[in-house]
């Protein structure tokens, strides 16, 4: 599956065109929320940022202390009821599950949600790295723990409305990508962890967002099995589905794509390091792809899905790997039930030639589609043209995953080396901030605020810090 101690460095997403209309966010919320909340994981917003180039050496920076290290990104709801008073709200989960509001004010933790059973897993190898999602509503949060389940809490005052297992065996499968909301329903992946300590599948769970009743499962492995699996139940094992921004969803149709990791592949009940298209139900597999030397990369623990798909628009898709490369796939060579071994329209090297545990992040603006990637080992940018990846820009500068935001990208290097922002079609640095070391964090930048948290879950801290920026 995924990433060995000494090979860990992080990973998220989002699609253009059709996909950025899908998770803007849905047309139920107010104008002035759609304008200024950041509800999920996501690297490219279109919320008011309110921080332009000019104003970056204005910024005044908060460092808040927290009861958990938050190995992923936080969530933004602009002017909601909370504790009594009407607040701008960050809502972050730590590694081990306590979910936390945080006043984008002044930096004040509001309330703290701890899951049952805490005490158990603190500490330990047990984790998890999933960002929480926000209802339409702008009232709940669903967030994830390391007992394997999902829970939905009051933006107001963080009791749980229900509780949901994605999983019939949290010691091995792990909520490491972000949840994802769709339709009135709420999107779950499962991976395992660090080890790949046998037996886990990836799983894709469908709840619903109102009741917490698990609507459908798609088991990445014995697919021909509907609902969740007792692992061991399972001949075959691993195959995580773990990228930073877990299922992809498409605008139009709901359709989700998914990317596993090393587990064996058959092409018809086994999708190991496979790129899959499913129904919005996740009753059906629409397409899939695998590389032809799938085996190569499943026996050396180069995972395909190290990261999520993103879509690219005029019918392509990029999936970025562990073996060093970016993929460009063209929709109509996956689609269909029959198994797709080989055929990539292109393969380009990761910025520094490194695997890639980040989202890709694209943009759309004068009628040009550009990619951006970081790793290890550098940051690049790419536009497509003509059905090929044309590169752009690239420098040395290690990164999570790219954020474009107010016109501006940015990419924080957890080594030590700040959160660098950039013009994002030229790759002109015009900013770098000083904050801590981290692993797969990323920063949220909404409302003339940067948030950012620090730290690595591979620590098991039960304490960690969320650096906030403020324009005023």
């Amino acid at each position: 599956m995924h990433h060995y101690a000494n090979a860990v460095r992080w990973g998220k997403y989002l699609a253009w065109p059709a996909l950025a209309a899908a998770l803007a966010w849905p047309a139920a919320l107010p104008a002035t929320g759609q304008a200024r909340d950041w509800p999920r994981f996501q690297t490219h917003s279109r919320a008011r940022a309110g921080i332009g180039a000019s104003g970056l050496g204005a910024l005044r920076r908060q460092r808040v202390r927290l009861a958990g290290t938050v190995d992923s990104s936080p969530i933004y709801l602009h002017g909601i009821e909370a504790q009594g008073r009407r607040r701008d709200v960050f809502f972050a989960t730590t590694t081990y599950g306590k979910t936390l509001a945080i006043d984008a004010a002044d930096g004040r933790v509001l309330w703290t949600f701890t899951p049952p059973g805490y005490a158990g897993w603190a500490g330990s190898r047990r984790i998890t790295n999933a960002t929480p999602v926000a209802g339409p509503g702008r009232h709940s949060i669903y967030a994830a723990a390391p007992d394997g389940k999902v829970y939905k809490l009051a933006a107001a005052d963080g009791h749980a409305a229900w509780s949901t297992a994605v999983t019939r065996l949290p010691r091995r499968e792990k909520i490491a990508s972000a949840l994802q909301y769709s339709r009135g329903h709420i999107v779950v992946v499962t991976g395992g962890y660090i080890g790949d300590a046998p037996p886990y599948q990836g799983h894709v769970s469908i709840l619903d967002a109102a009741s917490g009743r698990r609507l459908r499962v798609w088991n990445s492995l014995c697919s021909n099995r509907p609902g969740l699996l007792n692992p061991s139940s399972c001949a075959s094992s691993d195959s995580a589905i773990w990228g930073r921004a877990g299922a992809t969803i498409e605008a139009q149709t709901g359709d989700l794509f998914i990317a596993t990791g090393n587990g064996p592949w058959n092409g018809r009940t086994d999708w190991g390091d496979a790129v899959l298209w499913l129904n919005s139900g996740a009753t059906r597999l629409l397409g899939n792809y695998t590389p032809k030397n799938s085996n190569h990369l499943a026996e050396r623990d180069l995972d395909i899905g190290s990261s999520s798909p993103v879509l690219l628009g005029g019918g392509y898709l990029a999936q970025g790997g562990k073996d060093g490369y970016i993929r460009l796939l063209r929709l109509s060579q996956m689609r269909g039930g029959a198994a797709h071994s080989g055929g990539a329209a292109q393969r380009v090297r990761t910025p520094g030639g490194r695997m890639l545990f980040t989202a890709l992040a694209t943009l759309k603006t004068g009628g040009q589609t550009w990619l951006f990637a970081a790793d290890n080992g550098g940051t690049a940018a790419w536009t497509l043209d003509h059905g090929r990846l044309q590169p752009r820009w690239q420098n040395a500068h290690a990164g999570t995953s790219p954020i474009l935001a107010g016109g501006l990208l940015y990419i924080y290097d957890p080594n030590g080396g700040g959160l660098r922002v950039y013009l994002p079609q030229s790759g002109r640095q015009v900013g770098d901030l000083a904050c801590g070391r981290g692993h797969w964090n990323s920063p949220i930048i909404v409302d003339g605020r940067i948030a950012l948290p620090t730290g690595n879950a591979n620590a098991h801290a039960t304490s960690g810090e969320l650096d906030i920026w403020r324009s005023k």
